[in-house]
């Protein structure tokens, strides 16, 4: 949640061709009130809200004129835009599963436009499907091969985990936190730090390649009580989100054990998110992966690949650049993806991944207003 991740992306016969890619950071006051509706969702005004939604709804409408723009292109050059926009709720269970994503979609139909797409994941819940993880759809578009079983995780806030039998079928789920604790956790004890000794607003949302995490030392206890957490034994489908892996669920943890330095805290932190990911792997049945390929944000974080290595010994781990896309896009690129099936009113077979009782189709259609 530190930015806007936009690709410019030619999908034509079935080819990922990346023309252009940007990163947007969040400014600092917008990343704070983001912060603010996720850390309490349930008391947040729906006026501030409402009033995200715009916000956010311009902002990802000039992310996608910029990368158009990098691509050396013209936006009539494109067919359509896709919208994932920003989760401040994801919570799937009944009585009534809901998850709300904001980035107003008519905006950024009339700043670029083109069609916009957006709104993925509510079509899922209908039909009684998590309406996540979505990212498996694309892994298994781009990395399923005929000859070997493969794994895919994707690591932002929360893992995800995609299975990839040789020659065909899914399956995928959350795993459990990735870099949420950590970010979480980093924030709180970097808020008033300098870098280089000059400010830098950006440089404190996150442990840079998990140097802090590195240098301490995991505490046993506190991640025995970290991981005596039901979700991570529940059976497929499963999604989750910040809102379960919230600030409360890891206080509530950290206050049984008191006086721990912070930084041997983050280091347990990052063994929980490589132990959840490790154990999910392991409790597969009848798949033999060759490889795991890793993408999203966490790809960065050489602590938690590093303890991912150790905990999969005998695995090749490796990132999606190996397998020619760059693992900071794999995100932005399933938008796209979904964008294009939505357009072509291609039904998605979600439910080996969410659990959905039919095939939806993903996404919902916002037309620009008539050129004046």
């Amino acid at each position: 949640m530190d930015g806007i991740d936009a690709v410019a992306v030619d999908l034509a016969g079935g080819q990922v061709d990346v023309l252009a890619a940007l990163t947007a950071p969040f400014e600092p006051d917008l990343a704070r009130r983001l912060d603010r509706v996720r850390s309490n969702p349930d008391h947040f005004p729906v006026a501030a809200a409402a009033e995200l939604d715009a916000v956010l709804g311009e902002a990802f409408a000039q992310a996608a004129l910029h990368v158009i723009d990098r691509s050396g292109l013209q936006p009539a050059d494109f067919l359509a835009v896709g919208c994932h926009g920003q989760t401040l709720l994801h919570r799937p269970d009944p009585p009534f599963p809901h998850t709300v994503q904001i980035g107003d979609p008519w905006r950024i139909a009339n700043r670029t436009g083109l069609t916009t797409v957006a709104d993925f994941r509510r079509a899922d819940l209908a039909v009684g499907g998590q309406g996540a993880p979505l990212a498996p759809l694309l892994h298994q578009a781009v990395f399923q091969v005929e000859d070997e079983d493969r794994l895919v995780a994707n690591l932002g806030g929360i893992a995800n985990l995609t299975v990839l039998p040789a020659g065909g079928g899914l399956l995928g789920f959350d795993t459990g936190p990735a870099n949420c604790y950590l970010d979480l956790w980093y924030r709180r004890h970097h808020h008033d730090r300098h870098h280089n000794g000059h400010h830098n607003r950006h440089h404190n949302r996150y442990d840079g390649g998990g140097a802090w995490a590195a240098s301490g030392e995991v505490n046993t206890a506190l991640l025995a009580s970290l991981l005596d957490e039901p979700y991570f034994a529940l059976p497929w489908p499963k999604s989750t989100g910040i809102e379960h892996f919230n600030p409360h669920w890891l206080d509530q943890r950290l206050a049984r054990h008191p006086n721990l330095p912070p930084v041997d805290i983050q280091a347990t932190l990052c063994e929980l998110s490589a132990r959840t990911l490790a154990r999910a792997i392991d409790q597969l049945d009848g798949v033999k992966p060759a490889r795991l390929i890793l993408c999203g944000g966490g790809i960065h974080n050489h602590d938690l690949v590093n303890r991912l290595r150790a905990h999969l010994d005998g695995l090749q781990v490796e990132t999606s650049a190996r397998h020619g896309l760059d693992p900071d896009q794999v995100e932005a690129i399933l938008f796209a993806w979904l964008a294009r099936q939505r357009l072509i009113r291609q039904p998605i077979a979600t439910s080996p991944v969410t659990g959905a009782s039919a095939d939806p189709l993903l996404g919902t259609l916002f037309e620009p207003a008539a050129a004046a």
